[in-house]
């Protein structure tokens, strides 16, 4: 199931995408994505009851679609989690890690899938293609081998990073959590229906120019190495968002570099999910 949250004049509601349209969930006992996921598969067993029921569906043209979670409690992502990617961090002098490299995007960089990036204080604004997992089940101490049945569903994010800010501190927290940089959707893709998520192509469009184009099956650590590395040290809860790292072609590893400018519309798509776009505004 592809799970939304939208808005439909002036109000916002759940939805299911159906044949085209969103059918609303209002009637599910669901006020929220979050209370939906927490609710596992009870929760998807009424949205699918209602899919079914024949409700009428409203054009995904005529609703805007919104951030399909509202706020998870924690949104985490791995930095240098591609070979080509990591060799180009290796140019800007960036140092090897022995671990997994985690940092904080701060929630409330959260945007919609089509909403615009505003710049902010950075002259260095950049774009990172990225598979972005929902946690289900609370994991704590989980094993690789186990860590599917804890993924509620996967979304398309793009990792807006202020490069400059980003180096202001060793955590890279500042960079990467300005407001509208966390732009993720369209909607949340139940992982019944994404059979293994190590296989999905990914790519980056900067104004129909092609920047990043790569598979989840390169990444270094896969999603459940991420899980279960997380979970070693602390709970993952259900809505926690995590992104699994960015291949080769970012702004900053171009020669000469490229950083994104206003009016820029930035397209990130992942096979098997679907698309967000959205466009840099001028600066204040």
């Amino acid at each position: 199931m592809k799970l939304v949250r939208y808005k439909h004049d002036g109000v916002i509601h759940l939805g299911v995408v159906a044949d085209g349209g969103v059918v609303c969930l209002d009637d599910s006992g669901f006020p929220t994505m979050l209370s939906l996921i927490q609710a596992g598969q009870s929760g998807l067993d009424r949205v699918n009851d209602l899919r079914a029921s024949g409700a009428a569906a409203l054009s995904l043209d005529d609703v805007a679609l919104l951030a399909p979670i509202e706020r998870p409690g924690k949104y985490l992502a791995i930095g240098m989690n591609y070979a080509k990617h990591l060799e180009e961090a290796d140019k800007l002098g960036v140092a090897r890690a022995k671990y997994q490299t985690w940092f904080n995007k701060q929630t409330t960089c959260l945007s919609g899938p089509f909403d615009d990036i505003e710049p902010g204080p950075t002259d260095k604004l950049d774009y990172e293609v990225e598979l972005a997992a929902v946690i289900g089940k609370p994991a704590k101490q989980v094993l690789e081998e186990d860590a599917r049945h804890h993924v509620f569903g996967y979304t398309v994010a793009n990792d807006v990073s202020a490069r400059d800010w980003q180096f202001h501190t060793p955590t890279f927290t500042m960079g990467k959590s300005f407001d509208t940089h966390g732009p993720i959707g369209p909607w949340i893709v139940t992982s019944d229906e994404i059979a293994n998520p190590h296989t999905l192509a990914l790519r980056c469009f900067v104004n129909g120019e092609l920047r990043q184009s790569n598979n989840t099956g390169h990444m270094i650590h896969n999603l459940w190495a991420q899980i279960a590395y997380l979970s070693a040290a602390f709970t993952l809860e259900a809505g926690d968002l995590i992104a699994t790292g960015t291949p080769e072609g970012v702004g900053v590893g171009m020669e000469p570099q490229s950083f994104l400018q206003p009016g820029d519309v930035v397209r990130c798509e992942i096979d098997g999910i679907g698309a967000i776009e959205n466009r840099v505004s001028a600066r204040n």
